[in-house]
């Protein structure tokens, strides 16, 4: 199972936005806090978050801090949440047969 540090990572909106904004390649952390109406020093403080749970990595450049994903510990994500989607699956399949099973009584009458 992944730890809870991935989970917490991705719990937050802006952290998730700021992984979907690393998806289309590297950024400087001034780039990336231009995307929010937050302060440098708070996105810089997400981004802090993301690099603990080793999903960014930052690579120094001069004065200028490039970002990038690091996308290798979403696969334990998704490998924990695949016998969920089968439930899932499984469950909507369910409710589909007996919304079928529903509809044709009801046509019958």
């Amino acid at each position: 199972m992944p730890d809870d540090l991935l989970f917490t990572a991705m719990a937050n909106p802006v952290r998730r936005r700021l992984l979907d904004l690393l998806r289309d390649g590297a950024q400087t952390a001034g780039s990336l806090a231009a995307q929010f109406d937050l302060s440098r020093p708070a996105v810089s403080e997400h981004l802090q978050i993301l690099r603990r749970a080793e999903l960014v990595r930052e690579e120094v450049r001069g004065r200028e801090r490039h970002y990038h994903l690091t996308a290798e510990p979403l696969a334990a994500v998704s490998d924990w949440l695949h016998p969920f989607e089968r439930f899932w699956r499984d469950r909507m399949r369910t409710l589909s047969q007996l919304m079928e099973e529903s509809d044709d009584r009801d046509g019958s009458r």
